[in-house]
């Protein structure tokens, strides 16, 4: 089954919020999830822990080199998604689970240096397809963006990226309060008050959003048998 993982050599960029608002929405879906936090500081794990974490939503923590590729193959064989977690800096972790996804997700905020950073994922996920003989899928998520304001920055970045001929999601994971809220309250966006929480219904027309692009990229990527399998 597919896995999806986030990798970007810089913390901060949203790695871990993206992954847990894949996961939670493609559970929403009725699809079964594992999420491997291979992050050190296991911001996953700690989300998990808290109550509401959806039952369709397994999280795997304590992996290593040793280990991750065992356990990708492991949770692909038992759920419909792998979504895997990766630390912010190079590793062979980081590598050797680049080289078992079906499509690499890199965060990057619309600054130049998150720009330069992800340009470093993407020649090491050139190096996994070397040395693996294999194409593997990635594009560029912009994260932390408002919804109302495009800085003149952010619009150079994006567009030296689709001219340099590098993958970009259109859907962006713009700033919201909710996606902040469910690392403090746990559970899903749906769950979450609208009292306590401003502007829920967009931050979860947002997560919908970027769940339906990614599973469409896959849906692009996979063989036909496989394409039907994918939610």
């Amino acid at each position: 089954m597919p896995t999806i993982a986030f990798a970007t050599p810089k913390g901060g960029a949203g790695k871990s919020t993206s992954a847990v608002i894949l996961a939670t929405e493609l559970a929403q879906r009725g699809a079964a999830v594992t999420v491997i936090d291979a992050d050190p500081n296991r911001p996953v794990s700690q989300w998990a822990k808290r109550p509401g974490c959806p039952d369709r939503v397994t999280v795997i923590d304590r992996v290593s080199e040793d280990s991750i590729i065992e356990t990708i193959e492991d949770a692909a064989t038992k759920t419909a998604f792998v979504v895997v977690d990766l630390e912010g800096t190079a590793s062979m972790t980081v590598a050797y689970a680049i080289s078992r996804a079906d499509l690499v997700i890199i965060p990057a905020q619309g600054s130049q240096l998150d720009a330069a950073e992800a340009a470093k994922a993407i020649r090491l996920i050139r190096q996994q397809e070397k040395a693996f003989s294999r194409r593997i899928p990635y594009a560029v998520l912009f994260t932390r963006t408002s919804p109302a304001i495009k800085p003149r920055t952010f619009q150079h970045i994006r567009n030296e990226f689709v001219e340099h001929g590098v993958p970009v999601f259109h859907t962006q994971v713009h700033e919201r309060d909710a996606f902040r809220a469910i690392f403090s309250f746990g559970g899903t966006l749906e769950a979450l008050d609208p009292n306590q929480v401003g502007n829920l219904t967009a931050a979860i027309g947002n997560a919908r959003a970027l769940a339906a692009e990614i599973v469409a990229r896959l849906r692009e990527e996979v063989s036909p048998p496989e394409a039907a399998k994918v939610a």
